[in-house]
């Protein structure tokens, strides 16, 4: 009897186009191709793995050479190609393995065959698996072929990586997308096959293992088989758990009360009971994350549709979700995300997991301290009173107490002094005059500041009245500041420190541009430095920004520096064409260097004229 067996993958592996399950989309298209005669000369197959891809190839390849189609395109399965098809004796269907032939030599013997025409039927079909494990150099031999093949020949790529085909073979080809098959198909189909083999299976059973096929068939009915050799066809959800080894959703009910009622020893302990059973950690916490989701969704009605449990489960996820306020979930995803970031750096994972479990029982109390202080009395008042805070009253709070709400730490206003308290409607405060406060301010003394109010989101509801004083000596002096000002010595002083630096950096052309210029203060702040040309002003602008910031950290104060263009009576003539005489150039040059003239005197040299 074994040797007659045929495992479920096999023996129920669809025969025609509408025994494919959920590839509805794929399927139609394929019929109407074949009903209308679009046929491409190249399909490629893409998707993830059994979901359907040669499954499909084949029942194309049967459909277009069968004899007597049915009307809704389908193959007869009587005819003698259908018949030599299901034999596996069809001399028109050639099914080539990529994976194991991948090579040049392989590919020039598919050239080689595809050059006869069939001997029975209208198409000889070649069907490649795994077309992605071709080499470069056989996917370059492939081309010309799959570009310009026989009328008779039709080639059907499948592959799970679609991304590693060349583009140039892709576009030679009709894509057909197939998609992962969802839950609910997976498990109607599991019910058929159940029933066929006379097996007994819960539906919460059957949708376990949908769940952990990821929508691939194949696994799914693999599974199945595994499962029934186990339970002798009485397929439970209890036994098939512990096949699967993974842990019921029970288990992670009792580990949420546990975590809501705040208790550690209970919850370690349960902890403690999967890991004898040889759970690993990352198992468990990605249990618990899948969890805490489904509680997260039964928070909506709307996404009730996301919520993917077998149907006896869902009425007790939504009496959990109940009890478990959003902030607890919200804040347990976060620590579980975070846990399963770290699981792999962890020495001790049993600790890092213990870990998680410990603040999963304490965010219960931490949440509720936070509701309890942002709902008390005092706390409203606090809100109803924030914009008269803000905007007119200062007043010194001294807390007692802070309660920690989001890693922060905030005033709890049960204990704030009741001799001072927050007014509604503050008195208009007299006006205090500048004069008055900048005399008073010698004799102020440093006192101790008073803690600060915080808000909940961390604002400062108030500031202490020597923080006051502060802030008005400090605008003071900063006047002070403002009132220096700039005289042409400190500028000049500044700009030969300044071309000094640039010459010890070996800046030689800049050093050079600005040893032809020269600067006028405009005071109180100003410094206007005079370029002789457009060149020169260039460079001035490059370095204004250097420059201001130099002087203004050499001088403790806010300098200006702005440019000017102002060329010389030679360039100028230059320009416009005027020549000039050699005395007039002696000239120029003499007012623009006194000294040149005193030397012309102190020599009693002549001007050539």
């Amino acid at each position: 009897m074994s040797d007659n067996y045929i495992v479920s993958a096999r023996k129920y592996r669809p025969q025609t186009f509408d025994t494919v399950v959920g590839q509805e989309h794929i399927t139609t298209t394929l019929k109407n191709a074949i009903k209308n005669q679009h046929l491409a000369h190249a399909f490629l197959f893409c998707g993830p793995r059994g979901v359907g891809k040669t499954t499909c190839a084949r029942i194309l390849a049967k459909t277009i050479n069968c004899e007597t189609p049915t009307a809704d395109m389908e193959a007869c399965g009587i005819c003698p190609t259908c018949v030599a098809f299901q034999n596996n004796a069809s001399f028109n269907v050639f099914e080539l393995d990529a994976a194991s032939n991948n090579s040049v030599d392989d590919i020039r013997e598919l050239i080689n065959q595809v050059r006869f025409a069939p001997q029975q039927g209208r198409y000889k079909v070649y069907i490649i698996d795994e077309v992605h494990m071709l080499t470069a150099s056989a996917f370059n031999a492939f081309l010309k072929l799959l570009e310009e093949p026989p009328p008779y020949a039709i080639f059907i790529l499948a592959t799970t990586e679609k991304h590693k085909v060349l583009p140039t073979i892709q576009s030679r080809c009709q894509i057909f997308e197939f998609r992962r098959i969802t839950t609910h198909d997976i498990v109607a189909h599991l019910q058929g096959i159940a029933a066929k083999e006379g097996m007994v299976a819960q539906e919460a059973s059957l949708h376990v293992i949908a769940q952990k096929s990821e929508g691939c068939m194949r696994d799914a009915l693999s599974m199945l088989d595994r499962i029934a050799s186990f339970t002798n066809g009485m397929l439970t959800y209890s036994n098939t758990m512990e096949h699967l080894n993974l842990l019921d959703a029970d288990f992670y009910f009792r580990l949420t009360d546990s975590m809501l009622s705040q208790d550690v020893a209970g919850t370690l302990l349960q902890l403690d009971q999967a890991l004898e059973k040889g759970f690993e950690g990352d198992v468990i916490i990605n249990g618990l994350a899948e969890h805490f989701r489904n509680l997260l969704l039964c928070k909506d009605q709307r996404m009730v549709m996301l919520l993917d449990v077998p149907g006896d489960l869902k009425s007790a996820y939504f009496e959990k979700a109940n009890q478990s306020p959003p902030s607890f979930i919200l804040s347990a995803l976060n620590v579980i995300t975070d846990c399963e970031l770290q699981y792999k750096n962890a020495t001790n994972k049993r600790l890092h997991v213990e870990l998680c479990m410990i603040r999963l029982c304490f965010l219960m109390q931490a949440v509720s301290g936070a509701e309890v202080s942002i709902g008390s009395p005092d706390a409203e008042g606090v809100k109803k009173n924030s914009s008269s805070v803000e905007n007119a009253v200062e007043t010194v709070v001294a807390p007692e107490k802070k309660t920690l709400i989001n890693n922060e730490q905030v005033a709890d206003y049960e204990h704030v002094d009741p001799v001072i308290s927050v007014v509604e409607e503050p008195e208009p405060q007299p006006v205090v005059k500048e004069k008055e406060v900048v005399a008073s301010a010698p004799i102020v003394e440093e006192k101790p500041r008073p803690a600060v109010a915080l808000a909940g989101n961390g604002r400062r509801l108030s500031k202490g009245l020597s923080s006051i004083d502060d802030d008005i000596i400090k605008a003071a002096s900063n006047k002070e500041k403002v009132e220096k000002v700039l005289t042409l010595e400190m500028a000049e002083g500044l700009f030969e420190t300044y071309k000094k630096q640039l010459q010890a950096a070996d800046k030689a052309a800049i050093y050079a541009q600005f040893s032809m210029m020269r600067m006028e203060v405009l005071p109180p702040d100003q410094i206007n430095i005079i370029c002789p040309s457009q060149l020169t002003e260039m460079y001035a602008k490059e370095q204004r920004n250097v420059l201001i910031d130099f002087c203004s950290s050499e001088t403790q104060m806010v300098v200006r520096i702005t440019t000017e263009i102002q060329e010389d009576e030679a360039v100028k003539a230059a320009q416009n064409n005027v020549v000039l005489s050699k005395s007039e150039i002696f000239d120029v040059m003499a007012s623009k260097n006194p000294s040149l003239g005193k030397l012309k005197d102190v020599l009693g040299m002549q001007i050539e004229y």
